[in-house]
């Protein structure tokens, strides 16, 4: 985490926040004690708490001004957001939502979707828990969620905290919940519900580890470094990765075009299945076909429309809002939309530009130009374009490129490639065409081998169109 926020004249405040998160979660243990809370109550409670800390923490995280490092060998929803710098605010006085937020936001609620849901199902299938509402237990949950809120509109927005934070850390707390919650209902799995002494452990244990991550926010050290010995001490927050905008003036500007840019995102829709969410849906709008539920087949058809027209809506805000400025001796790449830089190159002779043979260019005669040793960003190249006309952008640029065409046509590997896809699609059609192959096997077929097919078939597309 940053550095220590507390002050001596805070440290009273900080006791008295403690002081107050330990008894909110003891409360649960004279449920136990006195109204004869078993062990479904408890899930019930830490259920709901665990949601609705999920919920704010993906609205926190939003909010969150502090930058993220990247998680080592995780693929975020929307994961390309992560470059996108600046913020956009959607009311006077409210703090701005960062694009770059969003993929650490969609991970925790995507997580709760394919793990913490799935769970509660079946402890509920195996258990079949006979828990009945009583006023403590309503009212305890009601007490809880204006807890929460409270504590996110004074706390969070209203002290500022958000300043202070990065996403990662944010989304650290929501964890901790969803592992409680799997052991206690692990517990109830294993026929250990009615002991007094496993109620009041668990508890405890979740008191300690609210106690423990309340401290920890706070003052910005976890109590007896469990942190530490636990996380590795592991980087969550960085500094925010804004940039200044040179002091020169505009001389040149350059838009991005729309059209090439949302027909480009119709190649990048299959990467947004490329993670836990996206697969999941897949998987579950695929499980839907085969059992031919109409309803469950509309409920998950929509959700992969979703992950759709969010990648589409993604991409568009990573390259449809840009305009590539010349100011100076310096290109800048300025987000309209965000109000904020997103890279920025000196042009000097050696710089190393290149064009893209992109396919939404060749269908419709625009272009994009890749930039090499860009040293304002984390990787190793960034687009500038695709542009409507891309030697007149280079020209109002004045950037230091002599050829901007591209790869000739290739009939041979347009037609091999074309061949190739048809070969592959006979193979299921073949299934639903043979009528010694029963359609609930040939449908069974498709949706265990659907997704190596799909992927064969769209690397040839790809290939046979970047020839045209």
């Amino acid at each position: 985490m940053g550095s220590p926020r507390i002050r001596p004249d805070a440290a009273t405040v900080v006791a008295a926040g403690l002081l107050a998160v330990i008894g909110a979660n003891l409360l649960p243990l004279v449920g136990v004690l006195a109204w004869g809370w078993d062990l479904t109550s408890l899930l019930i409670v830490y259920w709901v708490e665990a949601l609705a800390t999920v919920l704010l923490a993906a609205l926190k995280a939003l909010f969150a001004e502090r930058g993220s490092p990247s998680v080592p060998g995780g693929i975020e929803p929307l994961h390309e957001l992560r470059a996108k710098r600046g913020g956009w605010q959607p009311r006077d006085g409210w703090p701005p939502i960062y694009p770059r937020n969003v993929p650490f936001a969609l991970s925790i609620l995507g997580f709760w979707v394919v793990t913490v849901c799935p769970l509660t199902f079946l402890y509920l299938s195996w258990v079949s828990p006979t828990a009945a509402l009583s006023p403590s237990l309503g009212l305890s949950i009601v007490a809880l969620l204006v807890a929460q809120a409270s504590s996110f509109v004074s706390e969070y927005v209203g002290d500022e905290r958000y300043r202070d934070v990065s996403a990662r850390e944010v989304l650290r707390t929501p964890g901790l919940l969803g592992l409680v919650i799997v052991t206690l209902g692990w517990l109830g799995t294993a026929g250990r519900a009615g002991g007094l002494v496993v109620l009041a452990g668990a508890v405890l244990a979740k008191t300690g580890v609210s106690a423990s991550r309340f401290y920890a926010d706070r003052v910005g050290r976890p109590i007896l470094h469990l942190g530490e010995r636990f996380g590795g001490g592991a980087a969550f927050s960085e500094p925010p990765p804004e940039l200044d905008v040179p002091e020169a003036a505009v001389i040149a500007r350059v838009a991005a075009d729309r059209r090439s840019v949302l027909l480009g995102s119709v190649g990048a829709i299959g990467f947004g299945f490329v993670h836990r969410l996206g697969l999941c849906t897949l998987a579950a709008f695929g499980f839907a076909l085969l059992v031919r539920d109409p309803p469950l087949i509309a409920v998950t058809g929509l959700a992969v429309l979703a992950v759709v027209a969010a990648r589409v809506l993604s991409y568009y805000l990573r390259y449809g809002t840009v305009e590539y400025r010349r100011r100076g001796d310096a290109l800048v790449a300025y987000d309209r939309l965000l109000d904020a830089p997103q890279w920025i190159v000196s042009v000097e002779p050696t710089m190393d530009v290149s064009v893209r043979n992109a396919i939404a260019d060749r269908l419709l005669g625009t272009g994009t130009l890749v930039v090499s040793g860009v040293d304002s960003v984390d990787r190793d190249e960034v687009r500038l374009g695709p542009v409507r006309d891309v030697d007149r952008a280079v020209e109002r640029l004045d950037l230091p490129v002599a050829r901007t065409d591209r790869p000739d046509r290739d009939p041979a590997a347009i037609a091999a490639c074309a061949g190739l896809s048809l070969l592959f699609l006979a193979v299921p059609a073949g299934l639903f065409l043979t009528p010694r192959v029963e359609t609930s096997t040939a449908v069974g077929v498709s949706v265990a081998f659907g997704p190596f097919f799909v992927l064969l078939v769209g690397v040839l597309v790809w290939a046979a169109l970047s020839r045209i």
